[in-house]
C-alpha cells in the first residue's frame, strides 16, 4: 500500500513539473506579445498625441462613471 502511494506521489510530482513547464512557456509567449503591443501603443502615442490624450480621457471618464455607480449603489445597502 505504501509503495502504491509513493508511486502515485511521484507521478503527481512529475505531472506537476510538466504542467509548470508548459505554463512558463505560455507566460513567456504572453510577455513577448505584451512587449510587442506596448511598442505599438508607444509608437501610436508618439504619432498621434492628441488622439491618445482623448482616448485616455474617455477611458478615465468611463471608469470614473462606473466607480461612481458602484459607490452610489453600495450606500443604500449598509445598515
Amino acid at each position: 500500500m505504501k509503495k502504491v502511494v509513493e508511486t502515485n506521489i511521484a507521478k503527481a510530482k512529475k505531472k506537476g513539473a510538466e504542467l509548470e513547464g508548459a505554463a512558463m512557456k505560455e507566460v513567456k509567449k504572453i510577455e513577448k506579445e505584451l512587449q510587442a503591443t506596448s511598442k505599438k501603443v508607444g509608437a501610436y502615442i508618439k504619432k498621434n498625441p492628441e488622439k491618445a490624450a482623448a482616448i485616455a480621457a474617455g477611458i478615465g471618464a468611463a471608469l470614473g462613471t462606473v466607480a461612481g455607480l458602484f459607490m452610489a449603489s453600495g450606500k443604500g445597502k449598509k445598515k
